[in-house]
């Protein structure tokens, strides 16, 4: 088991004894996400590190169920000394703040409408030896369960043949995820579970490796939601569990019809009530 502490924000060989100088923005930002982490408390536990290679290009294939996975699963490759090259989409690397980071981290933009020039991308980062972080599911799970997966990482797996690393993680949608507003509090557990690696055999269908890994998360999800140290408060906290263990996440087919809501904006969005509505309910309650 992992975690982060406050003597990793000044640790010189957190990133190995000669890192590349061009990772220098990379390298702050994760000390500076560190510290944020620290500040709000979070109990992390990560398992399975070990099964980040030290060296060479490897695909860790992740479920999706937060707006900060990417940050939460960048902690497991930390003990290899290696730093993930996530994919994310083209929109995030246009963002005025957010951009430029993104860029000078190497990470790898998706556009949904040319998805061959991502691909490429990967595929070569993957050859030169980068780990690839890849959320194959397109998008956050509001059924906090796996869906049905992109056969992308997959095929990058069979054409620069590195190995898949199976992952989990849990917790982070009860601070920021899709459909709610975020909850910044204190102290709230983050799993991180890495499996063992899925090497492509020689001959296999990316479809056939695509369904070993699908089940190697299904596994590693259901593992990290039945170990999860903490609970729901009560009856109005229940959202944040998957419908199959209690909760009142949405099923999987009802978050179907909310991507499919979503995707063609006509997904009806709360009306927030008039501000004197609000005072007299506040009036009231007192």
């Amino acid at each position: 088991m992992a975690t982060v502490r406050w003597r990793d924000i000044v640790r010189p060989d957190l990133y190995g004894r000669s890192p590349d100088r061009r990772d220098r923005p990379y390298r702050f930002v994760v000390r500076l996400t560190i510290v944020v982490f620290q500040l709000f408390g979070f109990r992390f536990d990560v398992r399975g590190a070990q099964h980040v290679p030290a060296s060479g290009g490897a695909i860790i294939c992740s479920n999706h169920v937060s707006y900060l996975d990417f940050t939460f699963l960048g902690l497991g490759a930390l003990p290899a000394h290696r730093l993930v090259r996530f994919m994310a989409k083209a929109s995030v690397f246009g963002h005025w703040f957010a951009g430029p980071f993104m860029r000078a981290m190497q990470h790898i933009p998706v556009d949904r409408r040319a998805g061959a020039a991502a691909f490429e991308a990967a595929v070569r980062a993957l050859k030169d030896g980068q780990v690839v972080g890849v959320f194959p599911e397109a998008t956050i799970s509001s059924s906090f369960t796996v869906k049905e997966l992109k056969a992308g990482a997959a095929r990058m797996a069979v054409d620069a043949g590195v190995p898949i690393i199976p992952a989990a993680v849990w917790g982070g949608q009860r601070i920021t995820t899709k459909h709610h507003k975020p909850q910044l509090r204190r102290g709230v557990a983050i799993t991180v579970l890495l499996g063992e690696p899925i090497v492509p055999a020689p001959g296999e269908e990316v479809a056939a490796l695509l369904a070993r890994t699908r089940t190697a998360m299904e596994e590693l999800l259901d593992r990290a939601q039945r170990e999860y140290p903490q609970r729901p408060a009560g009856p109005d906290d229940l959202w944040w569990q998957p419908a199959h263990l209690g909760g009142t996440a949405p099923t999987p087919e009802e978050a179907k019809l909310l991507d499919v809501a979503d995707y063609t904006g006509t997904r009806k969005k709360a009306r927030k009530p008039h501000p004197l509505a609000r005072l007299r309910g506040l009036a009231r309650r007192r």
